[in-house]
């Protein structure tokens, strides 16, 4: 295929991303508007085969729209020296290990949870009480705090 010859959906199958979200990326600035054909049909480079790439990996990696957006910018000068990437990605590093430790915190209360059930019916279930009651979990289990502190880690 010729380097200035993909339509969105060769875009689309040449990196698993959907047509949508490639639309999407247009719209808020990701990805550069593409040219068109007089038929109005978007018509990309390799550039943006590879830009488009770049961006699937690092959203992989769990760097958020404006973190990718940053990276691009910062991609973009490649005479500059790498502290700008070292930061954001030390500040991914320590988002991901807060997410583990709250999911760590998850996995004990859970298993704690599940280690006072003994079987029998529904309505003596000390899961369902637990659930219900609060004054019911296990002893150390924190209310609220954990799910929501789950819910904003990595936003």
């Amino acid at each position: 295929m010729v380097p200035s010859d993909y339509s969105i959906g060769d875009l689309a199958r040449h990196t698993g991303i959907k047509v949508a979200t490639i639309r999407y990326y247009e719209t808020v600035g990701l990805m550069p508007p593409p040219p068109r054909t007089e038929g109005n049909q978007r018509r990309y480079g390799k550039g943006a085969l590879d830009r488009l790439n770049f961006i699937a990996h690092a959203r992989a990696f769990g760097f958020s729209m404006e973190a990718v957006r940053h990276l691009l910018t910062i991609a973009a000068h490649p005479e500059q020296p790498c502290e700008d990437i070292d930061a954001l990605v030390a500040e991914r590093l320590v988002e991901v290990e807060m997410k583990i430790s709250g999911l760590t915190r998850l996995r004990d209360e859970l298993s704690d949870l599940l280690h006072t059930h003994d079987g029998g019916v529904v309505r003596e279930c000390r899961i369902i009480e637990a659930l219900s009651d609060h004054s019911a979990c296990p002893p150390g289990h924190k209310h609220h705090g954990l799910t929501a502190e789950l819910a904003t880690v990595g936003k």
